[in-house]
């Protein structure tokens, strides 16, 4: 089951990140950030209150703080990263970069639980580096990708890097708060539930602090970016994220988030599809050497 559930959010993960790439480029990172956060707590309420008998989880303080600050790091300021990310590079450079989470993971399993990296492991987070790598460096003129300028282009895997570090250490979190004083994992929609709780405290207090509330709202009368935010939150942080802690209660870390990596082979094939972008065998290599590399890392 665990398996099953970690392809099924790669999946889901692939088709909300060019849902929620139209939707930035409508209304913008924050707002998009907002609004399916929003969404996606109204959501998983009910089918909370439907399944388990209450709007809210029957949690410990202990679980609420973990899962909660797993929310924060991983949905709130991860997940900024990554619809910035979407609008500035798109969404192939920017599930590529996010294919880096695994080792920030790994860096998060060390600093909490004293997991050590073998040489295997090491070797894993060189493959991985070096498929990014590949692809990043790639010449734009014989890209047939749109051309982004070079300050963009930084800019753009800046926020990528955000995303990735956002979404490793969340793994840590959401793990730690699922086995925190009990013998079986936190029920997996309860568990996305209180992620998405306290990620859409922490954004929509930062966008009143930040003084974003006119934008946010001026952005609700946009159809369309409201439209591929409702999409992108059914599919994403719904469904997508409740597979994902399905896959990690029921499989190895490991295997998990190797498995919950593979978007950036999935999204390949749609790019050409849906906005007829081809991608030449360099970005094709690099992205299967990239998953190969976190494939190394957490398989062993």
């Amino acid at each position: 089951m665990g398996e099953s559930a970690a392809i099924l959010t790669s999946c889901f993960w692939t088709g909300s990140s060019l849902l929620f790439t139209s939707a930035g480029r409508k209304i913008g990172a924050v707002s998009v950030n907002a609004y399916r956060t929003t969404m996606a707590i109204v959501l998983l309420a009910c089918t909370h209150a439907v399944l388990l008998g209450a709007v809210l989880p029957a949690a410990s303080g202990g679980q609420w703080f973990w899962m909660g600050l797993s929310g924060i790091v991983g949905l709130g300021i991860g997940d900024f990263g990554l619809f910035a990310a979407y609008v500035t590079i798109g969404p192939r450079l920017s599930v590529l970069v996010q294919a880096s989470s695994p080792i920030f993971a790994a860096v998060g399993a060390y600093l909490m639980f004293g997991d050590t990296l073998s040489l295997l492991s090491m070797l894993g987070i060189a493959v991985t580096l070096t498929g990014i790598a590949v692809v990043l460096l790639e010449r734009q003129e014989t890209s047939e990708e749109k051309l982004t300028a070079n300050k963009r282009k930084r800019r753009g895997l800046f926020f990528g890097l955000i995303s990735a570090m956002g979404q490793g250490f969340g793994v840590v979190l959401s793990r730690k708060g699922m086995y925190l004083g009990v013998s079986e994992a936190m029920n997996p929609i309860s568990a996305a539930l209180i992620r998405m709780l306290l990620a859409g405290l922490f954004v929509w207090t930062i966008i009143l602090f930040a003084g974003k509330l006119p934008e946010v709202q001026k952005a609700a009368k946009n159809r369309e970016g409201i439209k591929y935010t409702t999409a992108g939150a059914v599919t994403g942080p719904f469904v997508g994220m409740t597979f994902s802690m399905i896959a990690v209660a029921e499989a190895s870390p490991g295997v998990a988030q190797t498995l919950m990596s593979l978007m950036p082979i999935f999204i390949i094939p749609l790019i050409w599809i849906i906005y007829r972008e081809k991608t030449n065998w360099r970005g094709i290599m690099g992205a299967i050497v990239a998953v190969i590399g976190v494939g190394i890392l957490f398989l062993t």
